[in-house]
C-alpha cells in the first residue's frame, strides 16, 4: 500500500492492517482539520490577569467556551462514534482509541474552558472502552507531561524543575512511544485509563 496520497477508503484499510496513514496527503488533511481551529483559549473566572505565561486571560464567555468545546469535546466524541460506526459495520475485531488530555483532578485554572473540554472527552473515551470492548475496542487517554514542542522557556524549565509533580520535560517522541504502545496488541488488556506521564 502506497502512502503517498490518500484515495477513498485509504485509511480504513491501514487502520484494518494496523498501519498508521502517512505522507504528505495525510499531513495535509490533519493540517486543514486543525488549521484556524485548534488553540488553547486562555479564559478563566478571574479576567483582566496575565497568566504564568504572560497571556492576557479572558473570561469565560458563550464564544470561548463553543470555540473550546467543539474542537476537544465535540471533535472528539464525533470522531468516535465514527470509528465505532465504521468498525462495527464492518466487523472488525480489533481498535484502538487513544485521546490525550490535560488538567487534572482540581481542573486547568488559566485555561478553565480548555481543561472542562478535556475532562469531556476523558468521560467520551471511558464510555467508549466500556461500549465498545466487545468489539475488540479499547480506549484510553494519555495524560502526558510538560511537553516540549517548542514552547518550552527556562522560567517553564524552572517551574517544572520545582513541582513535585511535574517531573520531567518530555520530547514529543517520548510521548509518541506510549502512545504507539497503546495503539499495538501487546496492550490488549489496556482500556479505560487516564495514562498520566510524569
Amino acid at each position: 500500500m502506497s502512502y503517498t496520497d490518500l484515495q477513498p477508503g485509504d485509511f480504513e484499510e491501514a487502520v484494518a492492517r494496523k498501519l498508521p496513514p502517512r505522507g504528505a496527503a495525510w499531513t495535509r488533511l490533519l493540517g486543514s482539520v486543525f488549521q484556524g481551529f485548534w488553540q488553547v483559549i486562555a479564559d478563566t473566572f478571574a479576567a483582566g490577569q496575565a497568566d504564568r505565561l504572560g497571556r492576557s486571560l479572558q473570561p469565560v464567555t458563550a464564544e470561548t467556551w463553543t470555540r473550546q468545546f467543539t474542537v476537544d469535546a465535540m471533535g472528539a466524541a464525533l470522531m468516535i462514534s465514527e470509528f465505532a460506526r465504521r468498525h462495527i459495520a464492518r466487523q472488525a475485531t480489533w481498535g484502538r482509541i487513544i485521546g490525550l488530555t490535560s488538567g487534572g483532578d482540581i481542573g486547568f485554572p488559566e485555561e478553565v474552558s480548555y481543561g472542562a473540554a478535556k475532562a469531556a472527552q476523558e468521560n467520551y473515551t471511558m464510555s467508549a472502552a466500556i461500549e465498545l470492548a466487545p468489539f475488540g475496542i479499547t480506549a484510553n487517554m494519555v495524560h502526558p507531561p510538560v511537553t516540549d514542542t517548542g514552547w518550552v522557556t527556562d522560567a517553564v524549565r524552572e517551574h517544572v524543575a520545582a513541582s513535585p509533580r511535574l517531573i520531567h520535560i518530555a520530547t514529543p517522541s517520548e510521548v509518541a512511544e506510549v502512545i504507539a504502545y497503546l495503539a499495538s496488541d501487546a496492550a490488549a488488556l489496556i482500556t479505560a485509563n487516564v495514562i498520566t506521564l510524569r
